[in-house]
């Protein structure tokens, strides 16, 4: 697809309606099976993991976002969703759409946190961005903790902070990646693998799903 394009600032644009995977389509048309992602175990501190591990099927399907039509939040709008994304760029602001339950977050980008006497628990949190390089990089915090980080039931707490990283390698494909930090229920930070999406091939709009 040739190189990303870029915004009248000279950065990427990171526009498009995107698809998980390979195909730019919805999973069920791909005839490419999702690849599964090697990533390293969690390191849960060790009363977390055995809490995590005591949790019911019935607990771990009540506590989905999904499944109460909550809010997603941060990480959950890019790990916890089948539906496509759109995103909207100007050189100041980041617009993410999902089909989801009319889930949506706006950053206004190269802006530091809120004071600390402004901030209160939100779904998306207080999130600073900046560019490295060609990578866009949202650093949130003062995060609701209803809203998990991972189906397994993996929550969040006041110190919860996450790291995203967006990037647009070339014009067909959107990379995403996020670091989590949480003293009280990690050991040390934890990194995902870089997941990968592929723009519209029939330059689609999201549908209302509710």
């Amino acid at each position: 697809g040739g190189p990303p394009p870029r915004m009248s600032d000279g950065h990427v644009d990171l526009s498009g309606v995107w698809f998980s995977g390979p195909t730019g389509r919805a999973n069920a048309w791909s005839v490419v099976p999702d690849q599964p992602r090697k990533e390293e175990p969690v390191p849960f501190r060790p009363e977390v993991a055995a809490k995590l591990k005591a949790m019911t099927r019935s607990e771990l399907e009540l506590g989905r976002a999904q499944v109460t039509c909550q809010p997603l939040g941060v990480p959950g709008m890019w790990t916890d969703n089948p539906y496509p994304h759109q995103i909207v760029m100007k050189p100041n602001l980041f617009v993410h759409l999902i089909e989801s339950n009319n889930n949506w977050r706006v950053v206004r980008l190269d802006k530091p946190h809120r004071p600390l006497e402004e901030r209160e628990p939100l779904y998306m949190g207080d999130t600073a961005s900046r560019w490295d390089g060609d990578t866009l990089v949202l650093e949130t915090i003062s995060l609701d903790t209803r809203a998990w980080i991972q189906g397994n039931g993996w929550y969040k707490t006041d110190k919860t902070k996450i790291t995203e990283r967006l990037r647009r390698p070339s014009r067909n494909y959107l990379e995403y990646q996020y670091t989590v930090e949480d003293p009280d229920t990690l050991t040390k930070p934890w990194t995902s693998t870089w997941r990968s999406f592929s723009l519209s091939a029939a330059d689609e709009d999201l549908t209302e799903n509710f």
